[in-house]
């Protein structure tokens, strides 16, 4: 398995509307290393989402439901999507502040490239972050 951050603007697609909706495309990629985070992704893969911009903050879990395929918003070729479905809201959300104070967090992508959309996830940076998200 593997694991990922999938970012959104909670002002166009927050996670209430995620779960609204029950399954999403995640389309509208158009950035090469993050399509090739796409393309990686498979099926079951969990997926922390992430709100940017407001809030810069994960709010809950996901889990990829369907692998990549080409992306129906575009004619241009080569742009991917997958679906994801909600899987969980998270008890307490875990902020960008919160994870760039954490040592353990340094080399997590999201501080490292913070521009990226679709980041992979390290199973050590998952299973901290999933467990701030549960503290009380």
């Amino acid at each position: 398995m593997n694991y990922w951050l999938v970012k959104s603007e909670p002002f166009k697609y927050s996670w209430d509307h995620f779960v609204t909706e029950g399954e999403a495309v995640w389309d509208g990629i158009r950035n090469y290393q993050a399509r090739n985070n796409l393309m990686n992704m498979k099926t079951d893969d969990l997926v922390l989402f992430y709100h940017s911009n407001e809030g810069k903050e994960i709010v809950g879990l996901a889990k990829v439901s369907k692998e990549f395929y080409p992306d129906p918003t575009t004619e241009e070729k080569g742009w991917v999507v997958v679906n994801l479905v909600p899987v969980a809201k998270f008890p307490k959300t875990v902020t960008l502040a919160e994870i760039k104070a954490e040592r353990r967090l340094q080399d997590m992508l999201l501080i490292r490239n913070s521009r990226l959309s679709v980041i992979p996830v390290r199973l050590e940076e998952f299973d901290l972050i999933v467990a701030f998200a549960h503290e009380v």
